[in-house]
């Protein structure tokens, strides 16, 4: 490496710095006038462009980070937060797990099948550089409705990409959610979360550590695509960006990623380097400046050493180029051959292309000659942050106060309404989606894809990880805060029902612009939300994503605070699936039915595409105390099933139950009555929080009841098992209703083949 003092200049070719090409970079004239104040003189192109990536809201979260300081982040069992690549836990028996979110959501809305892969590649990526394996992803996938031609490509696309990729690298999907509403409808939400394990001892971070350490680019070869990916994630789309933005979606190899999954585990285990990055959003340039800036050192690199496959390619495009299946790593001076060897064995490159300096600055050459010298703090703490006063939307106001009781009654009877909400794309089975992904591969997975969670053996012991992903985005529409709330109570109960113990969150904030005041309102209502839950929940947030300008000329999509939520299980022998098992098992409610249908399935199915009301109320310390209850009777294994009752309310958990993850023609009957005062509509449809159908034999009923008792916890008898062949039957003070398991199959199971095959 040749050093030097001399000061970058402006390259041959490079364009002038004028305000429109500063505004083209998203940086507004304050900013500008920062970054020179920072530099003391006029950046370079090259530096420009460092700063508009480093400095967007995908790398810089300069409208999200004071907020997001408002969250917990601490427990004993965390071992690493946010800040670095992915969050760690402490799991027990001396394993940790590694875990993130992140979204794809722009990639995915121009090119789905690329941007949802690429979306799986680089959360394996974030997982497998804090040197864990990854052993499960999940997905939380959002769309508008499906009778449109377009949604119908993207949701094709973006399931197609997540499948070829997992599958292909070898990495089982483990669970997820599936939304469907036009809230979603020209901006698709595509948040990818991966889970890895590892012993504790073996936990890497990304640091640009040991002055004098030798700066190496690894993996796959630099190109053109993806650059400015990262200014591109901040940005609005409009309708004909479909061509002009493709050159901006990355393009994923998963058989380069499993190598470099290999021959990255093995580095780390060699001892050889110490230090270890994705060169993901940013590329190189946010791989570089983020492990100085954690470790207080300096880079320096030349980029005419990075290994690219395209001629030509400046230093601007070699730093913001976003290409796949990258790392950048920190060797220990000397050990380059050893960490060449490694690679080699697995048919990768590793390029020396600089080292660890103390400088404290991010520097950049080109065959020597400097192109880019920026401080490297700036880049990674110094971005501006904002925090502006925003207002709801008088819009949602009205909706939320609406009157529903024109809506209680169906149109067509309680019948063709039940129907038309299990049948519906967001209650009904995504088996169609799950039979596309590898759910069983490494053999690690206990509960697969259509439960309340997945679940995952922690090699060598009998304990488990349970995960879940939710988000409601119509009822963080109507009501921001109780919305994220929600959210997290329903991941919680979701991993509860299984039998294991919230331990952690990570979370993908997606929403609009933040430069408008109605969603300033909905990320601080959210945000406040989430920290309430997880306070009390004491699920701190270990890390995550901030997805903003999800919008397409103007018009953004509902707020969607995905809560990414992780139980630990002690015992597996402990487990509860979510479906009934054996005729005469006695069926109970764990909690009290509300009615609550403000944002419900039942209005969005029955009542035109009606979003509106209140949404379901979120107390905290009842969520809390269900929990508790859940935990004490899945440990003296008293039940045979748990589900909680979510989005289509107790006539989309009672078939779920009914029905399981069969094929058509198979599942277990039910009679069920209900003695509460309320309309049928909203007993059966309301999405009240804080309730979980439960079965079990009829000789442990009492102890059932006394467990529920001792936590505060309402508990119901409903109804019984009724055997294999049977129907669905459903009494309540006005209504009787009979339902066919062979016509529920048919609607649960076939909305989504039937609609994908027109």
């Amino acid at each position: 490496m040749i050093a030097t003092a001399e000061a970058p200049r402006p390259r041959p070719g490079d364009p002038a710095i004028t305000p429109e090409l500063v505004e083209d970079h998203g940086l507004s004239p304050e900013e500008y006038e920062q970054i020179r104040g920072i530099m003391g003189r006029k950046p370079t192109f090259t530096e420009l462009g460092v700063f508009s990536a480093m400095w967007s809201e995908h790398c810089g979260y300069k409208n999200s980070k004071r907020l997001l300081r408002l969250l917990p982040t601490r427990a004993p069992w965390v071992i690493q937060g946010p800040g670095e690549n992915a969050g760690v836990i402490d799991v027990g028996a001396g394993y940790a797990l590694a875990f993130k979110i992140e979204s794809h959501n722009h990639p995915s809305a121009v090119e789905p099948y690329q941007g949802a892969a690429t979306g799986i590649g680089g959360i394996l990526r974030d997982v497998f550089t804090m040197g864990a394996r990854p052993v499960a992803t999940l997905n939380s996938l959002h769309f508008g409705d499906l009778d449109r031609p377009r949604v119908r490509y993207l949701f094709s696309g973006v399931v197609k990409g997540i499948g070829d990729y997992g599958n292909c690298v070898g990495i089982p999907s483990t669970g997820g959610e599936v939304y469907f509403d036009r809230g979603y409808e020209d901006n698709p939400i595509v948040n990818a979360m991966c889970l890895g394990l590892m012993r504790k001892e073996d936990l890497i971070r990304g640091t640009a550590e040991g002055v004098g350490n030798t700066l190496m680019a690894v993996g796959a070869r630099t190109g053109r695509d993806g650059i400015h990916g990262a200014t591109f994630a901040s940005e609005e789309l409009s309708e004909g960006d479909d061509e002009a933005s493709r050159p901006q979606v990355q393009v994923g190899d998963p058989f380069t990623e499993k190598l470099l999954l290999e021959a990255s585990l093995e580095l780390i285990a060699s001892g050889h380097i110490v230090g270890i990055q994705d060169m993901g959003a940013a590329g190189l340039t946010s791989s570089g400046a983020e492990m100085a800036g954690r470790s207080g050192t300096g880079v320096e690199m030349d980029v005419a050493r990075v290994p690219v496959r395209e001629a030509g390619m400046t230093p601007y495009e070699i730093l913001l180029s976003e290409s796949q299946e990258r790392m950048l790593v920190v060797a220990a001076a000397g050990r380059e051959d050893a960490v060449r060897e490694i690679l080699e064995k697995w048919e990768l490159e590793a390029a020396t292309i600089g080292s660890v300096t103390a400088s404290g600055t991010f520097r950049v050459l080109e065959a020597g000659v400097p192109v880019a010298d920026i401080p490297a703090l700036p880049l990674t703490e110094g971005c501006p942050t904002y925090e502006r006063p925003g207002e709801e939307a008088e819009e949602v106001r009205s909706l939320r106060d609406m009157d529903l009781s024109h809506y209680i009654s169906p149109p067509d009877g309680l019948e063709s309404a039940f129907l038309a909400v299990v049948g519906s794309p967001n209650v009904a089975s995504k088996q169609w989606v799950y039979e596309q992904y590898d759910t069983t591969v490494r053999a690690n997975s206990i509960e697969r894809p259509g439960g309340d969670a997945g679940v995952i053996r922690v090699p060598g012991t009998n304990r488990g990880v349970a995960a879940s992903t939710d988000c409601n985005g119509r009822h963080t529409y109507l009501n921001p805060r109780s919305g994220a709330m929600g959210a997290v109570a329903e991941a919680a109960r979701n991993v509860t029902c299984t039998g294991a113990v919230p331990m952690a969150i990570t979370n993908c904030l997606n929403f609009g612009s933040p430069l408008k005041p109605h969603i300033r309102h909905q990320f601080r209502e959210a945000v406040l939300g989430m920290r309430d839950a997880c306070s009390h929940f004491e699920t701190p947030v270990t890390g995550g994503n901030v997805s903003f300008y999800n919008e397409t000329d103007g018009e953004a999509v509902y707020p969607t605070p995905v809560i990414g939520m992780i139980g630990v299980i002690e015992d597996l022998d402990t487990i509860v699936r979510h479906s009934f098992r054996d005729e005469g098992d006695a069926i109970l409610l764990l909690g009290a039915n509300r009615g609550e249908l403000g944002g419900s399935e039942y209005l969005y199915a029955v009542h035109d595409g009606l979003v509106a009301g209140e949404p379901p109320d979120v107390n905290l310390a009842t969520e809390r105390a269900l929990q508790r209850c859940l935990l004490a009777m899945t440990g003296r294994k008293v039940l045979k099933s748990a589900h909680d009752v979510a989005s289509g309310g107790l006539a989309a958990t009672l078939v779920e139950s009914c029905l399981g993850r069969p094929r058509k023609g198979d599942g277990v009957g039910a009679a069920v009555r209900f003695d509460d005062d309320l309309p049928d509509t909203a007993l059966l449809f309301g999405e009240d929080h804080g309730r979980v159908v439960v079965s079990c034999g009829r000789e442990e009923e009492d102890r059932v009841r006394r467990i529920a008792a001792d936590y505060g916890v309402p508990c119901t008898r409903i109804g019984t098992v009724t055997g294999e062949g049977a129907a669905l039957e459903i009494e309540t003070r006005s209504s009787t209703l009979k339902l066919a398991l062979n016509v529920l199959n048919d609607h649960y199971f076939g909305t989504i083949p039937g609609i994908m095959s027109e």
